[in-house]
């Protein structure tokens, strides 16, 4: 019996080894070595009235955020661009109108000058209203230009006041545009209506929403997006898929960023040569509210719109993201001359929009394109991708099978001799 489990756990390891292979395909090649500009980051900070709540370990929120900032300051990397910009720090009146434009560059993105920056941080006082939504337009612009990183760490304390400017469209908006800059929110000891908001703002984008209740949670995680700024990645590059295969853009290796509507088909184009190997995965995000029990579809089709492969997956609206992938694999030819084939790949979705929720812009796609070596033989990626795996697979599985008789038939071998005794 014992001999029987470790056998099945093996398979299964086996399994789940041979398929994250699958899953995660690695050699997807985009522009990682292309000169990039320096990482830009911006802290919006919440200088409303409300910082001043004394529930941060003994202290106000102000402080904590104020001891913050002067630690992540010194820790910062050089090659980081840095700047501040803070919201409700200036207007002390009731004038809502005027309230809601309250939001100001404290330090410029650049070269970080620390003294001059913890000066300025120093200076601060909680003041007024709190404008996120202004504050992230402004916000993106100050980090406009360039093709480095680009990430905005919101710290705020409340919800926005400045509705019907709703800060989770803005975020929106700004990812429509394709720039790849990203919003990350941290909540200070946030309600739940706070944390509903922050992290939407942080979905829409593709960012992280973090939930503070200490000091030193509030500094190690500034610091951290601070730092992963200065990470290399591959910046995606946008592109606009066409209702039909005729019209689809044709893509390289890379990773692409596109904008689905509900329930709409979207196409690219791939060459793939005799001897190589397509591999492509697709992420759809549901950034805003939508119905559950919905699926993406990514398929590979011939420009004459017969499927050769496809992958599929479904959800019932406990994830915001929506992954699936497919492998094709082209044989070699005799004929060294032998032209490419292209091949469609197809995005679908059926999400379906809540109630009263906006359909426009479309939702966020992420696309991976991988054209690489294919495998000794087409035949060789066979089904699940195992590939020859099959036959140390069915090894395994016959060792088990003539393990698990042997053991029977000596434990009917011994109970007859114990008997027989």
């Amino acid at each position: 019996m014992i001999t029987r489990q470790r056998l099945a756990a093996g398979v299964c390891a086996l399994l789940a080894a041979l398929t994250a292979g699958i899953a995660f395909p690695t050699g997807a090649v985009a522009d990682e070595t292309a000169e990039q500009a320096a990482p830009k980051v911006e802290l919006v900070l919440d200088v409303s009235g409300s910082m001043r709540a004394r529930d941060i370990d003994g202290g106000s929120r102000m402080s904590a955020a104020k001891q913050a900032f002067n630690e992540v300051l010194d820790a910062t990397p050089e090659e980081v661009q840095l700047g501040i910009r803070t919201l409700g720090a200036n207007y002390r009146g009731n004038d809502r109108k005027t309230g809601c434009k309250d939001t100001a560059q404290l330090y410029p993105v650049g070269t970080l000058d620390r003294t001059e920056a913890k000066t300025a941080v120093a200076t601060l006082t909680p003041t007024g209203w709190t404008p996120i939504g202004p504050a992230l337009l402004k916000a993106a612009g100050d980090l406009d230009g360039g093709n480095g990183t680009r990430r905005i760490v919101l710290i705020s304390d409340g919800e926005d006041t400045c509705q019907p400017l709703d800060p989770c469209e803005v975020a929106r908006e700004i990812a429509a545009k394709g720039i790849g800059l990203t919003i990350d929110t941290l909540g200070l000891v946030p309600d739940a209506k706070t944390r509903d908001q922050l992290s939407c703002i942080a979905d829409a984008t593709g960012g992280t929403y973090t939930s503070i209740q200490h000091k030193e949670e509030l500094t190690d995680r500034v610091g951290q997006l601070v730092k992963r700024a200065a990470d290399p990645v591959v910046t995606p590059v946008a592109v606009e898929g066409a209702p039909a295969c005729t019209s689809a853009p044709t893509l390289k290796s890379g990773l692409y960023t596109d904008r689905e509507e509900f329930g709409q088909h979207r196409y690219y184009r791939v060459d793939v040569k005799p001897g190589q190997e397509l591999r492509a995965s697709v992420s759809v995000a549901a950034d805003r509210e939508v119905n559950p029990d919905y699926g993406v579809l990514l398929r590979a089709v011939t420009v004459h719109g017969r499927e050769i492969v496809r992958g599929e997956a479904a959800g019932n609206g406990r994830t915001d993201v929506v992954s699936t992938g497919l492998r094709y694999p082209k044989a070699e030819s005799d004929d060294e001359n032998a032209p490419a084939e292209t091949v469609c790949l197809q995005v679908s979705n059926s999400f379906s929009a809540a109630s009263g929720v906006k359909t426009t812009p479309g939702m966020p796609v992420e696309l991976t394109v991988d054209v690489v070596d294919g495998p000794d033989q087409a035949s060789d990626v066979a089904s699940f991708g195992l590939g020859r795996g099959w036959w140390l697979l069915g090894a395994l599985v016959l060792t088990g099978f003539l393990a698990g008789v042997l053991w029977g038939w000596v434990s009917r071998l011994r109970i007859a001799v114990w008997r027989t005794n």
